[in-house]
């Protein structure tokens, strides 16, 4: 289960690593972009809640380099039932008790990420960052001249990819969910820069 969780819990901070050392064109490379979306569009992480078990699809693209046939045994020796299925995505089904922990797990993690990005020498705008329960907001609380001389706008990424999988692993509608990044200047209190997840990957 340790696995499952860890998986869960990386995947948007390695995208932000992944963004921050790679060549920045592509990000700019429109084309590219927009297949992109279309892919997460058509390979969306799914959530069943049941009466008494919660059934969590996740698309075949986040198994990309991992042996899903030990990423299921692992899972399995927990207690999860997990099947792979024809299109490469796995569905693992597990008891509500199950998923409230592997949600508390996701939340620890996503908790400690935050505090390693604040402690991290690279981001070194960043003086804070505060977030709500549902991590659908956050509030970054930077230097504004450093900032906007730095690639610390990656966190920004960062913080909305691992909002948006927490909100979804716990069953919000891919429809409603929404994370919210203020940026703030630490001097004058006053938000400059604001981005809301997904509308703003769509742009």
């Amino acid at each position: 289960m340790k696995k499952f969780i860890l998986m869960m819990t990386v995947l948007s901070f390695t995208l932000l690593t992944g963004c921050s050392t790679s060549d920045t064109s592509k990000a700019a490379d429109k084309e590219n972009s927009e297949a992109t979306d279309q892919e997460q569009t058509n390979e969306a992480v799914e959530v069943d809640k049941g009466l008494l078990n919660v059934e969590v699809t996740l698309p075949a693209s986040m198994f990309e380099g991992e042996d899903v046939d030990a990423s299921i045994a692992e899972v399995e020796k927990e207690g999860v039932k997990a099947t792979k299925n024809e299109d490469g995505s796995v569905t693992y089904k597990m008891s509500k008790s199950k998923h409230k922990d592997m949600m508390k797990e996701l939340e620890t993690g996503i908790i400690e990420s935050v505090e390693d990005m604040k402690n991290n020498e690279d981001f070194v705008s960043i003086q804070e960052i505060k977030y709500n329960k549902s991590f659908s907001e956050f509030t970054m609380v930077v230097d504004q001249a450093t900032y906007e001389n730095s690639m610390d706008s990656f966190v920004v990424f960062g913080l909305g990819l691992s909002g948006m999988y927490y909100q979804l692993f716990n069953g919000a509608d891919s429809e409603d969910y929404r994370v919210k990044i203020m940026v703030k200047d630490q001097a004058t209190g006053e938000v400059f820069e604001e981005v809301v997840y997904p509308d703003d990957l769509e742009e």
